[in-house]
């Protein structure tokens, strides 16, 4: 009877870890015309998700979070975390099982350890292929699972809550969760419904089996996804942005229309 709850309390809140976010995840803005982005000659490179500006482009997303289409997915994550932690209690007392194969799965599987090196994989597949959609969702994927874990990071230290099992004080947000949601993100928004909806079913199952784990709080998660869903939707579009063009001032050699003087012209190009 125990376990048919238990098993009962995980399917209730892997839709519950999709509800605040579905609104946007599930029914995003129309996925952003790639194609458009790819120069005419027919080369993989799109001009901003390049090898060489890679660190450049981490540092537009870390800066790109705080922007305007960033705040309704905050305030509503916000307020399903907040209120999510007057059930925190009780959700352990109904979830927590450390030893669970579950809870071991989620916790190996949605670690940075073990995302990351795929993640470059892909990375390093993406920069090899001819496919301009993969391999600026590869990049994105990449990008975005490093700015989840920097922000999530600074978010431990910064909050310092206990985790539910005492064994440190970096319980909130859900660092796993978080990963997992940029992931699912980025897919979503690279390839739509048919990839966000598995995508998003499985980072929901890593959340919850955090609480299974007794890692985290049902509100340590809420706030995970919510970070993951903001970072890869800003990646996303900070990536999907065509790069500036610099303005270019030269001197280039002249004459007058008769072709009987010589001269200097200045040449400016934007």
């Amino acid at each position: 009877m125990i376990q048919a709850k238990r098993v009962a309390g995980l399917l209730v809140l892997g839709a519950t870890l999709a509800v605040p976010l579905s609104a946007q995840s599930l029914d995003p803005p129309a996925p952003p015309d790639l194609g458009r982005f790819l120069p005419a000659d027919g080369s993989t490179e799109d001009g901003r998700r390049t090898l060489a500006a890679f660190p450049r482009n981490l540092g537009r997303g870390l800066v790109g979070v705080f922007s305007k289409d960033s705040l309704a997915p905050l305030l509503i994550g916000g307020a399903a975390s907040g209120g999510s932690s007057f059930f925190d209690t009780r959700t352990r007392s109904a979830l927590s099982s450390p030893g669970s194969l579950f809870g071991n799965v989620g916790d190996t599987g949605g670690s940075f350890p073990v995302m990351a090196p795929i993640a470059l994989g892909l990375f390093a597949s993406g920069r090899l292929v001819g496919d301009g959609r993969f391999r600026a969702a590869s990049y994105d994927i990449t990008e975005a699972l490093i700015l989840s874990e920097v922000y999530g990071e600074v978010l431990k230290r910064a909050v310092h809550r206990t985790r539910p099992d005492g064994s440190d004080n970096f319980s909130f947000p859900s660092d796993h969760t978080s990963a997992a949601f940029a992931w699912a993100t980025v897919a979503n928004a690279h390839y739509g419904a048919k990839v966000g909806i598995p995508s998003y079913l499985v980072a929901s199952a890593i959340g919850a089996s955090r609480l299974v784990k007794d890692k985290h709080y049902l509100s340590d998660v809420l706030a995970g996804a919510t970070l993951g869903y903001i970072v890869g939707r800003t990646v996303v579009r900070e990536n999907g942005e065509p790069p500036a063009r610099r303005t270019r001032v030269g001197l280039v050699p002249s004459t007058d229309a008769k072709g009987t003087g010589a001269g200097v012209g200045l040449s400016v190009e934007w």
